[in-house]
């Protein structure tokens, strides 16, 4: 018989950073791999002036974003056609499966965010999409 885990609540701090799949720095947040979570995980990045990501999609699991200070720029949906700016004190919603290509465009002021996915495992359902970085 497989043994039980206890869940419990835990403070996580924000002084481990990881690289991802996308190429960006993240302070390490709420993950699976740090809490047991099972249905979210949530980090801060920050974006330094002139920066981008490699262009990627989320399989099946959604995105939430607010931008706590800068602004950010991002390439999304079919070939990247579409293109949104999302500033301090704004939300950004991915749906599950778009593909993106967020970027920072300012030449000096950095952009950070807590970012939410309904994926626990962070970096699982991140997809690189090669095919699309050369569109922008």
């Amino acid at each position: 018989m497989a043994a039980e885990r206890k869940l419990t609540c835990k403070v996580i701090r924000s002084d481990e950073t990881y690289k991802g799949k996308q190429e960006f720095t993240y302070f390490a947040g709420i993950s699976a791999e740090n809490t047991g979570a099972q249905g979210i995980c949530m980090h801060l990045l920050t974006i330094p002036p002139g920066q981008r990501a490699k262009t990627h999609l989320h399989e099946n699991h959604e995105t939430a974003i607010y931008v706590i200070s800068g602004e950010a720029e991002m390439w999304y949906g079919k070939n990247l056609a579409e293109h949104l700016v999302v500033k301090a004190g704004e939300y950004l919603y991915i749906p599950a499966g778009v593909p993106h290509l967020p970027y920072n465009a300012a030449e000096t002021e950095p952009a950070t965010a807590v970012i939410a996915r309904t994926d626990p495992n962070e970096q699982e359902s991140v997809v690189l999409l090669p095919e699309l970085d050369k569109l922008h």
